[in-house]
């Protein structure tokens, strides 16, 4: 089949093309990244690309909105059934959007967040001084305890000193289960709303393989890819209608304009999949090879934060190895296994170079790889870095890999 963009921009089609080769011959372990259906994909290709619809259903500034209404209906009461709430946004362009929406709705400016640290696993939109979160609002942080975990006195000690408006428990490179109750405990205890960020478990939540934020939580956003493996985009769910009703007019018109109605469509295809009965079977297995990355590598000799992982991700620690989380991303990258750097608690590095990984097992999950594959890669990150300055035997092992990556091919074409 010849593709319109064949013909019109032959560059970006051979690019495309490249990218296709690559997530097919590579492993990818990012743990924000997954590769969605190809339903999900169609979605986003579709003329709905061309549909604006400012407002929301059946209130829309535009003509034309009839079946863009009846989609993003479709989408929210999908998204509603699947987190157990009684108010979803679908709108939000991505998880980043979904919290400077929330925090627009709800704060004003010099008001204070309380989040977790950056450096400690939490993530940019959680009250960072570099993002606009933690300019426009006073931002205050927790963190983890030398074990890697979450000291829930701590954070209640912190939040009665502090007295933030919102405190917000979520993480982009924390592998331990976290405790909803005691959040909101914690929260009532100082009169702060509660803000859930369940963007890296959303998927394990809606399978019940992680615990859900409701009814704790008095807000929660997530985005729809990572482990919910739909499109890239965002969602806000309540169950509080008047902050439903704020958070609405904070994504509408207060920081977005028209909504992407082929994403909105899309996440309704991805929702779909996620209520099917085989998801809770794929959560499993990706929590299962998690695991198995984590325990191969403390039986490598290898320093995991917090000892082990609850979820889809670990956070593998360098301090104590002679050379830097760039450093090991570099060498993987080069063999064929795509991992982020990451900062890791205890941090001595610049974020820029780190002392530590992060690894994630949804996407190869995706792949139908399993338990034995699982191992198998474990173990080639452990060599690889016991020959971290060997070019030669990333070289090797990146042909081993696509080798190995033929057995599970996830696309055999770019275009959906």
């Amino acid at each position: 089949m010849e593709y319109a963009i064949q013909q019109s921009d032959k560059e970006i089609f051979e690019l495309i093309n490249a990218e296709l080769h690559r997530q097919n011959t590579g492993l990818e372990m990012i743990a924000s990244e997954n590769f969605t259906f190809p339903s999900v994909m169609e979605a986003m290709g579709s003329v709905l690309t061309n549909k604006y619809a400012e407002g929301y259903p059946y209130k829309r500034y535009y003509g034309g909105c009839e079946f863009v209404d009846r989609i993003e209906e479709i989408a929210i009461q999908r998204a509603k059934k699947l987190f157990k709430c009684e108010f979803a946004n679908v709108q939000p362009h991505s998880g980043s959007q979904a919290n400077g929406a929330v925090y627009a709705a709800l704060l004003k400016p010099y008001d204070k967040i309380l989040g977790m640290d950056l450096s400690h696993g939490g993530h940019l939109t959680h009250g960072s001084k570099v993002s606009s979160s933690g300019q426009t609002y006073q931002s205050f942080f927790y963190g983890v305890e030398l074990d890697g975990k979450i000291n829930y006195d701590k954070v209640a000690y912190i939040a009665e000193i502090v007295k933030p408006q919102i405190i917000v428990c979520g993480f982009s490179a924390y592998s331990r289960e976290l405790d909803f109750k005691r959040f909101k405990e914690i929260a009532t205890s100082v009169n702060a709303l509660l803000m859930g960020d369940i963007a890296h478990v959303a998927g394990l939540v809606v399978a019940d393989e992680y615990p859900n934020p409701f009814p704790y939580c008095d807000i929660v956003t997530s985005t729809t890819h990572k482990t919910l493996r739909g499109p890239r985009g965002g969602i806000i769910l309540t169950n509080n209608e008047e902050l439903a009703s704020k958070i609405n007019k904070s994504i509408f018109p207060g920081i977005q304009g028209g909504p992407l109605m082929h994403v909105i469509a899309a996440k309704a295809v991805g929702f779909s999949e996620n209520l099917k009965p085989e998801w809770k079977i794929y959560a499993k297995n990706v929590k299962i090879n998690a695991k198995i990355i984590a325990e191969v590598l403390m039986q490598r000799g290898y320093n995991i934060v917090s000892g082990g992982t609850d979820n889809h991700l670990l956070l593998l620690s360098l301090l104590d190895k002679p050379f830097s989380g760039k450093e090991a991303d570099k060498a993987l990258g080069a063999s064929g296994i795509t991992v982020n750097k990451n900062t890791v608690p205890g941090e001595i590095r610049s974020p820029f170079v780190t002392s530590g990984v992060r690894i994630g097992s949804a996407a190869l999950t995706s792949r139908g790889m399993k338990e034995t594959e699982f191992k198998y890669i474990a173990n080639k990150i452990a060599d690889v870095l016991e020959h971290i300055n060997d070019a030669q035997f990333h070289s090797k092992t990146k042909q081993e890999i696509e080798e190995f990556s033929k057995n599970f091919p996830i696309y055999t074409k770019a275009f959906f």
